[in-house]
């Protein structure tokens, strides 16, 4: 069965270059894989990083909350980690695949108005 795992805050450490995206307790991080994948959920303004538990896909939900946080981790070409507590997973290829998709929404009405309006107004 499929998970949705949200992200509650992101925290940036400037003295690190590195991005905290801050869950709660639904998994544990020690049984996620990153698959190094990304997908867009227009109806949520969400971006969402794809891991996989076992045999099951589980979603990190990215809502447009913590955009801006985002947008600064783009800028300073920091490192993505999704964090639990004390443990933290780091998220590869997480910037790649975020800026393909940024690039793939803006003007594109494939994506619904209010996701392409949200994107180009805090990635532009």
């Amino acid at each position: 069965m499929n998970t949705k795992i949200n992200v509650n805050k992101a925290e940036w450490n400037e003295g690190k270059r590195q991005l905290h995206l801050i869950i709660g307790d639904e998994i544990s991080l020690s049984e996620l894989t990153p698959r190094e994948q990304m997908l867009v959920d227009s109806d949520h303004l969400s971006f969402i990083y794809i891991t996989e538990k076992d045999e099951d896909y589980s979603y990190i939900m990215l809502p447009d909350s913590i955009w801006p946080q985002l947008k600064v981790a783009l800028a300073e070409n920091g490192d993505i980690y999704l964090s639990q507590q004390n443990q933290i997973l780091q998220l590869p290829l997480f910037q790649e695949e975020l800026e393909y998709l940024i690039e793939n929404i803006k003007g594109n009405s494939n994506y619904g108005e209010e996701m392409v309006n949200k994107v180009e107004e805090i990635f532009n």
